[in-house]
């Protein structure tokens, strides 16, 4: 199995971070298969799976954009997102 790079294991790391802050907000559906954030931070994931790995500056743009997303995700107000 090869070894993830340092920017792969930067991208596991945040998909990691925010897939446990997603659970450790309330549940807003009582009930619900799969909880909203965390259906939000897996697709929001998704969404960029396509990028080329060699594409570097859109990788770094978009680790940028996750830890601000994640910070606000992190913070006590937060319960939804749209």
């Amino acid at each position: 199995m090869p070894r993830h790079s340092g920017l792969q294991r930067e991208v596991l790391a945040l998909y990691q971070r925010c897939i446990l802050a997603s659970k450790r907000k309330p549940t807003v559906l009582p009930g619900a298969l799969i909880r909203p954030l965390t259906f939000a931070c897996r697709s929001e994931f998704r969404r960029y799976a396509d990028v080329d790995r060699k594409d570097f500056g859109t990788i770094e743009f978009l680790l940028r954009k996750g830890r601000r997303q994640l910070e606000i995700l992190d913070s006590p107000g937060v319960t939804r997102i749209s």
